[in-house]
């Protein structure tokens, strides 16, 4: 099982090798430990932007926050400007992290407009610049994550794996899609195991996983040496643990006192509401009483409210 195996990126040995996602608006701090809790091995940070850090922004610097127990831990940066994302690198150096990633798989298209992103795929020039200048600036091990390609007339994963390994990646992510795409149609582990097979550096497979199980399953059909969890995730921390996602309410609402209380401690969190309401809704997605308690949740006003409505279960 997934639980078993290891999985080294430069000199860092993880326990097992399953991986919490970069997850824009949900990666935070709290969730990060939550899912860590339930047996992540290695969580990323929101994606960061490399011009944020450079110019001291108050909200970039605030998704950097991180602790002891939330080690180890991958600050993704994204930026399409090598010298930029370099000296990004270099604050990031200094912090209590221990891998710095480079996005170039966001589908979203305002990072694509501006070359950032999934954008990157189709300017491996650009991307080796990039890599290089940010691997010259800090002694920490650099990553990539991408996508398969741009489309399907482009699934380009393998060689730009290759161009990444030799400009210095010390490992890859790869999500199973192109970027049109987005996060519908199938996920292609055909070609994450082409890019684990180009490669001689750690390559992790990301994609529509669900479950414990179904990340064994990957691992063994794709030759990966880990899997990363996002979407899954959500209101599912237990898609790390082996006994998987309980089946009642009372059980998956001791799941939500957990983030809750850890929202309480390293956040504000009456200024996060909406996003922990939005949090809190999908731990009870498919079960008997869940629609119901999703309106109980949806309707508080106060963190204070929600969290006495997590103990009246």
């Amino acid at each position: 099982m997934p639980g078993t195996r290891q999985l080294q990126i430069n000199s860092l040995q993880l326990k097992n090798p399953l991986i919490l996602a970069p997850l824009a608006g949900y990666t935070d701090l709290p969730f990060r430990l939550l899912c860590r809790q339930f047996g992540a091995a290695l969580c990323y940070t929101e994606m960061i932007s490399c011009h944020g850090l450079v110019y001291d922004k108050k909200k970039t610097l605030q998704m950097t926050q991180t602790v002891p127990e939330d080690r180890p831990v991958v600050l993704q940066l994204f930026g399409a400007d090598p010298e930029k994302m370099g000296e990004a690198a270099e604050i990031v150096s200094d912090m209590a992290v221990d891998i710095i990633d480079i996005n170039m798989g966001c589908p979203v298209k305002k990072v694509v407009k501006k070359g950032a992103g999934a954008a990157l795929m189709n300017d491996p020039g650009l991307a080796a610049a990039i890599i290089r200048q940010v691997c010259k600036k800090t002694s920490l091990p650099v990553t990539i994550k991408i996508r398969t390609g741009w489309n399907h007339d482009a699934i380009v994963a393998p060689e730009f794996a290759k161009m990444a390994e030799d400009n210095g990646t010390s490992g890859i992510a790869v999500h199973g899609r192109t970027w049109t795409q987005g996060f519908g149609g199938t996920v292609d582990w055909q070609t994450i195991t082409r890019v684990k097979n180009s490669v001689s550096i750690p390559v992790i497979g990301n994609g529509d996983i669900t479950t414990y199980q179904e990340a064994h399953t990957f691992l063994e059909k794709s030759g990966c040496d880990g899997v990363m969890i996002g979407r899954g995730a959500l209101g599912n921390p237990w898609v790390f643990t082996p006994g998987g996602t309980p089946a009642t309410l009372a059980e998956r609402m001791m799941g939500l006192r957990q983030h809750l209380q850890l929202i309480q401690k390293h956040s504000d969190p009456d200024k996060i509401l909406a996003k922990t309401k939005n949090h809190a809704g999908r731990y009870f997605k498919g079960i008997p009483g869940g629609s119901s308690m999703r309106r109980k949740i949806y309707a508080v006003s106060t963190f204070a409210a929600l969290m006495e409505l997590a103990q009246s279960i």
